[in-house]
């Protein structure tokens, strides 16, 4: 089970783990041990609320397919264990990222202070220049 907060959870047989054989180098124990793992999740027929579910499938992100699967491949380690606990622990992160509710932003206007303060800036910054230029004869 993958507890993504204190009121939702994964069940395992929801999360499909396959084990294959990683890319890059690594000689021999590359070649011929499964260390890499490859989890899939399927966001329509989980158990996750209906609020995760939506906010899943608009996100626009490369690891979730058209058809709603999340697909996550890890490879970083050498041993299967530590590769099973990335990938879900990255499963778990990407949902609770979706959980979190952006604030939204309200327009402000600049204080009368902020606008008195800034044009008098531009305007000793303006003198600074002025006393630059070449003297009229």
């Amino acid at each position: 089970m993958l507890i993504i907060s204190h009121n939702v959870a994964i069940r395992a047989d929801e999360i499909a783990l396959v084990a294959m054989r990683a890319q890059g180098a690594g000689g021999q124990n590359v070649n011929k041990v499964n260390s890499a793992i490859q989890l899939r999740f399927d966001i329509n027929a989980s158990s996750l609320p209906e609020f995760y579910k939506q906010r899943l499938l608009a996100l626009h992100d490369r690891r979730i397919t058209k058809e709603g699967v999340i697909v996550i491949k890890a490879q970083q380690h050498r041993s299967q264990e530590k590769n099973r606990e990335a990938a879900l622990a990255r499963l778990q992160a990407l949902i609770k990222s979706v959980s979190i509710v952006q604030k939204t932003r309200r327009p402000t206007r600049p204080t009368k202070g902020s606008k008195t303060r800034r044009l008098d800036s531009k305007a000793r910054r303006s003198k600074t220049k002025e006393l630059r230029s070449k003297v009229a004869v």
